[in-house]
């Protein structure tokens, strides 16, 4: 629901998120009460001390300050829990007892300051635990009100002036805000509010070099945040709710999946393709991807001997051997790839550890192995990284002999170019193919490492034909489809369960903000419900919940009909509740260009069911794909680390290693993939 409004203007919490707190301080608050009790009758008949008046008037005023405060607790947390999400009405009291409680907090400075004065004049010849008893109630104020203070800066809302007041509620399917006045105000609070999310980014990025390459991709980023958190209006509690709500809405329709529906062929596929050769080569890759990723991952990979192996080879003088290393300067990045390799320091042609928004590390080498030129690239590892992530902006990309609309990432685009150019215009490749000219060139990366090998691999292609790539949890909003089609031929794409990054588009944010509008809109549980049995079931499992809905008791038809917005979806009490989520909504007046993940894709899977021991044994089934069965994000424990290099290469070795596997070569388990 939209932010509460207080103090004449609106803030980043709703009133029905102060449950859970308002319950945390009332256990201290009733605690710290029945303390100051039992000291007040300890000291009632002989209050014999220096400063007896003041310590007496500080107990008794205490014990009223405090069961005041517990009274307000007490009804801040029983309204706040109730109505809906989308339901304010039952809670429209929040704001006069937030201004109750506010007004609280002038006798407990007071009485804080009062505390404090008797403790540093007037405690002389009292009892040390009555002393130490002052002390920590003085200082537990004095913590509370920091904490207080500390609160109201997180939850303030640069942007949150009060909206002005919408009209009169219309009846079911009649949207809100589509006048021209109603235009002009979306306009303007979009433009706001790019302008606070580059102040932020600037505040978050203060660290980097403030140049003309940086704040432009603050102004771009910026855009891209402003232009999609401008149009609904829901706290961040609200899409927790959602999130928990959707994860379980997606176990429930995985449950009652027919197992054995399975569709006949992929088109991804080529006929005839060697799945289990594919995986081979795969798992071999994904070595050097995982290795790129430098001392970090080589460490958190091996706790117990990878510090040991590191410390005798980081610091070490080797100036004359590292000359083609650039940017490692402890030697460890460089000796962590040598250990994941296995490669010898001769094998290498090219190192770089160079590192800027748009520059990322990517290193050059002979795998004597598999006779390949190898061109292996990072993934996200820094914040400068992070900003080129999220650069998401389309690109052109013009390449010669592909028909069609050619555009790509933005910030991956440009970081694939920044390689290209160090390649090419170095000599690098030369130089590699003058070692070894009867080697084939492979390109290969992880997550954004492996967005820019896949848009490297495109820029290549005309230079090197019979190049590879093999791209380990490339992001999903990528290539156009133009792109994406041609890129099938020779970029092999390789994703793991139900990974976030592959998924991770704006027109599939677009799709995951409009469920997460939807599924809050039609349940009829509060808020506090949902969060404590979302986290309940994150935890220990059990049955999906059954989602009761406002919806129940509607029309077939209307149910049937496509998202409006919500407005056709929420209560009718909820007039203040403005979603601007619908596909025609002035919210949606700016369209975002289609990306894809590139080439064929492998979709790896666990077999089984989806909760399992800790201790058991995983067992995997690979299959090939499309690029449409990842249009949709999936909410998931395992949405993040199922993205993870250590656990992609983990699960790659346990298909070509231990074989306890399924090959599907002839079918796609798109009923999985489809299953939203």
């Amino acid at each position: 629901m939209p932010g509460m409004v207080a103090f004449g203007r609106r803030w980043g919490i709703a009133s029905d998120d102060l449950v859970f707190p308002g319950c945390f301080e009332l256990f201290i608050r009733v605690l710290w009460w029945i303390g100051t009790m039992i000291l007040f009758i300890y000291h009632r008949d002989h209050f014999d001390c220096n400063g007896r008046g003041v310590l007496y008037s500080y107990l008794v005023g205490l014990l009223v300050v405090l069961g005041l405060i517990i009274l307000s607790l007490c009804a801040i947390v029983y309204v706040s829990a109730q109505g809906t999400i989308t339901n304010p009405g039952p809670r429209r009291s929040m704001p006069a007892l937030v201004y109750l409680r506010a007004v609280l907090y002038l006798p407990e400075l007071v009485w804080a300051c009062l505390g404090a004065v008797w403790v540093s004049d007037d405690s002389q010849g009292c009892d040390l635990p009555t002393v130490g008893a002052v002390i920590s109630a003085v200082i537990a104020s004095w913590i509370i009100l920091l904490f207080t203070a500390l609160g109201v800066v997180f939850v303030f809302d640069p942007i949150g002036n009060p909206r002005p007041q919408p009209a009169p509620v219309e009846p079911l399917g009649v949207r809100d805000l589509q006048s021209s006045e109603g235009n002009q105000f979306l306009s303007t609070a979009r433009s706001l509010a790019v302008k606070v999310w580059e102040s932020r980014l600037r505040l978050l990025c203060c660290c980097l070099p403030q140049d003309e390459s940086h704040r432009a991709a603050f102004s771009s980023i910026a855009q891209l945040f402003g232009s999609f958190f401008s149009d609904t209006d829901l706290v961040p509690s609200d899409i927790a709710a959602g999130l928990a709500l959707l994860h379980q809405e997606h176990d429930k329709m995985e449950l009652s999946r027919d197992p054995d529906s399975v569709v006949a062929h992929s088109p991804s596929s080529p006929i005839g393709e060697d799945l289990e050769s594919e995986l081979e080569k795969a798992a071999h890759w994904m070595q050097f991807a995982a290795a790129a990723y430098g001392w970090p991952l080589y460490v958190y990979s091996n706790l117990l001997t990878g510090p040991c192996k590191l410390s005798g080879d980081c610091c070490r003088s080797r100036a004359a051997e590292y000359e083609i290393v650039g940017g490692d300067h402890l030697g460890c990045h460089f000796s962590s790839i040598l250990q994941t390799t296995g490669l010898q320091y001769r094998d290498f042609i090219h190192v770089s550890f160079h590192n800027q928004i748009y520059e990322i590390p990517f290193y050059v080498a002979l795998d004597h192995k598999r006779e390949a030129i190898l061109v292996a690239v990072r993934g996200t590892l820094s914040l400068k990284d992070v900003l080129t992530d999220l650069s998401a902006e389309c690109e052109d990309l013009p390449i010669e002999g592909v028909s069609g609309a050619c555009y790509a990432h933005k910030g991956i685009c440009q970081a694939a170019s920044y390689i290209y150019k160090k390649l090419i215009n170095d000599g690098i490749l030369n130089q590699a193919f003058s070692i070894a000219p009867e080697y084939k060139l492979v390109i290969t990366g992880h997550s954004l490492g492996a967005g820019a090998a896949a848009v490297l691999a495109v820029l290549l292609r005309n230079s090197f034909p019979t190049l590879q790539c093999y791209a380990f949890s490339p992001p999903g909003g990528l290539l156009s489809k133009a792109l994406a089609d041609y890129s099938k031929t020779f970029v092999m794409s390789v994703v793991l369960g139900k990974d976030l990054v592959p998924r991770l588009s704006i027109p599939n944010m677009e799709d995951l903000k409009r469920r997460i509008l939807k599924i809050v809109s039609n349940c009829n549980k509060p808020k506090y419900r949902i969060l404590l049995q979302g986290c309940w079931y994150e935890v220990f499992g059990g049955e999906p919940d059954d989602f009761p809905t406002e919806m129940d008791n509607r029309r077939e038809e209307m149910l049937s009909q496509p998202l409006l917005g919500e407005e056709s979806l929420i209560i009718r009490n909820s007039s203040s509740y403005q979603s601007l989520g619908s596909d025609d909504s002035p919210a949606h007046t700016a369209t975002h260009l289609p990306l894809f993940l590139p080439g064929r894709i492998m979709h790896i899977t666990e077999d089984g069911p989806s909760r399992r021991s800790c201790f058991a044994q995983v067992r995997y089934r690979a299959d090939w794909s499309n690029e449409m069965a990842f249009r949709s994000i999936l909410i998931s424990p395992r949405m993040l680390t199922d993205h993870m290099p250590d656990i992609v290469l983990k699960a790659l070795n346990s298909l070509t290693v231990d074989k306890p596997y399924s090959l599907c070569p002839s079918s796609s388990n798109n009923s999985q993939h489809n299953a939203i």
